[in-house]
């Protein structure tokens, strides 16, 4: 439900920028007394729809494709052939053009200018600069409007993400002890593990969208963050395999579960895991210490938890390679 209103609150702001956006750029054009003035109502909805970086990045593509979009249809809209094939062929250079410098974006917009110059056939310095300014005051209007967007608010979203992110973690580490220890009331492991991927993934949209949206530096910090906890998730997926496959709990598996409880007060992101790592590698030592198994059940289950051993270190080397990959100015900003 509250992701549902999250959506609708989302789009109804994004529509109301793109309202009020394109309604400008169509008003500033008419002002102008410029041909066409609807088309820079058009090439602002297009822009808006992209983030702060986005759209600068988009800005100066649409310029450059606006000069080769003009040129083409110079050379084209002017051979003595029929108009709707030429425009056709227009179009399919226009695309491979696009595709070679992964300027995808622009093509909408110069297929709408180059509808212009094919109606009119006016390629006069005057109708040029009339369609020049139509993409200038699209891409400028676009960029203003997009400057208007909430990100403390934003941020401040993410970081309580991140404490949910952090708390249900602990409750799934606590569940697989509980597992470990053949607890009652352990069983919904799976689907926890399943709705906190789904929701991790969510919120690396989020954190690539507020990325997209903050001149700050150094703000992937959000991302990447997300995409450990996933990285995580996966960990754990794993490793609650492994523990569903032991037919028996060998008096380890106690000490594992013990060592999972103790790890999951250090799930915090600030928490460098030199000291879990530590005594992970001493309980890697006790375990060979142990005297073999018996049994071949007893065995098997002993590989399992050896392999569980493994998936959280793994799991605590996914933490560590994040803190290492910080600078100073995101630590002493983020933590």
């Amino acid at each position: 439900m509250k992701k549902t209103k999250k959506i609708g609150k989302k789009a109804f702001i994004l529509a109301l920028r793109i309202g009020i956006g394109s309604s400008t750029a169509l008003t500033l054009a008419s002002l102008l007394n410029l041909q066409n003035a609807a088309s820079a109502g058009i090439i602002t909805l297009l822009t808006i729809l992209s983030t702060k970086w986005e759209t600068i990045r988009l800005s100066w593509a649409r310029i450059v494709t606006y000069a080769i979009a003009t040129t083409l249809a110079f050379i084209l809209f002017h051979l003595p052939i029929d108009p709707w094939f030429m425009y056709a062929i227009y179009i399919f250079i226009l695309v491979l053009i696009n595709e070679a410098m992964d300027w995808k974006s622009t093509l909408s917009v110069n297929a709408v200018i180059g509808t212009h110059f094919l109606l009119t056939r006016d390629f006069s310095v005057e109708f040029i600069l009339n369609e020049f300014m139509l993409v200038l005051i699209g891409i400028i209007v676009a960029f203003v409007v997009n400057m208007f967007r909430h990100n403390r608010s934003h941020r401040a979203h993410i970081i309580n993400h991140m404490r949910r992110v952090e708390q249900r973690l602990k409750d799934i580490v606590e569940e697989m002890a509980g597992y470990l220890r053949n607890q009652e009331g352990c069983e919904d492991v799976w689907a926890d593990l399943e709705n906190l991927e789904s929701d991790i993934k969510d919120y690396i949209l989020e954190a690539y969208e507020y990325e997209g949206n903050t001149f700050h530096s150094n703000s992937g910090y959000y991302l990447s963050y997300f995409e450990m906890r996933l990285e995580q998730c996966m960990e754990f997926y794993t490793l609650h395999t492994e523990m569903k496959r032991m037919r028996t709990r060998p008096c380890q598996a106690e000490v594992i579960a013990d060592y999972m409880l103790y790890l999951k007060d250090y799930i915090m992101a600030d928490n460098y895991p030199q000291e879990q790592m530590k005594k992970l590698e001493e309980l890697w030592e006790e375990m060979r210490r142990s005297p073999l198994p018996e049994s071949h059940e007893d065995f098997e289950d002993m590989a399992i938890l050896y392999h569980v051993i493994s998936q959280l270190e793994a799991f605590l080397e996914h933490k560590y390679n994040f803190i290492q990959s910080l600078n100073e100015h995101q630590k002493k900003n983020y933590w």
